[in-house]
């Protein structure tokens, strides 16, 4: 890790970052409990454990002032009618907030607030997103055969719970209907 300024490269062409310390690459196992339709996501898994996603991070230390940063680069792709989406994740310090900007492809980020608010904001290129403190947040590939690309900056004393949303996932859904993407409930929150 650097501790001094630097700089690079970001590439909407081939979803590339020139200079990053940290490579996430995460398979369709790591997101057991996830997609609603449980049949679709064992006969997927069963053809293969597919990479979904990979991230690529210049990390910093987890203090307040440090902001570490990086490229996610979300893959096309379902399970049954549920696009490919990432893990999603509350921040642990809660009021803690991040920026999206979409450099390729079509997606969408879910979010939600401890509260039981919740927004869904589409990305395509060039769009920035401001998701606020207390927003869990998590995006998804909407787009047909190409990358969502988009590159994200955070504080870095905020941290990741994964926990809570591995519990019973976000409300909302986003799953391919007759017109394209749709909204829905998440079945597992009526439970």
């Amino acid at each position: 890790m650097l501790n001094k300024p630097y700089t690079f490269e970001l590439s909407d062409i081939d979803a590339t970052m020139t200079r990053y310390d940290k490579h996430i690459q995460r398979p369709l196992s790591a997101m057991r409990g996830q997609y609603h339709d449980v049949a679709a996501y064992e006969a997927l898994l069963a053809t293969g454990d597919i990479e979904l996603y990979q991230v690529y991070e210049n990390t910093r230390p987890a203090a307040a002032g440090e902001l570490p940063h990086g490229l996610s680069i979300l893959h096309p792709g379902r399970v049954g009618d549920e696009y490919f989406m990432t893990k999603g994740h509350f921040h642990r310090v809660l009021e803690t907030g991040e920026v999206y900007h979409c450099l390729q492809g079509h997606g969408m980020i879910v979010m939600e607030t401890p509260e039981g608010d919740w927004a869904v904001e589409e990305l395509t290129p060039g769009r920035v997103l401001y998701i606020p403190p207390r927003w869990a947040h998590r995006s998804v590939n909407i787009g047909d055969g190409q990358d969502l690309v988009t590159f994200y900056i955070y504080p870095g004393n905020a941290g990741h719970d994964y926990g809570t949303i591995e519990q019973k996932g976000f409300r909302k859904l986003v799953v391919a209907g007759p017109d394209g993407p749709q909204i829905v409930d998440n079945p597992r929150w009526g439970k």
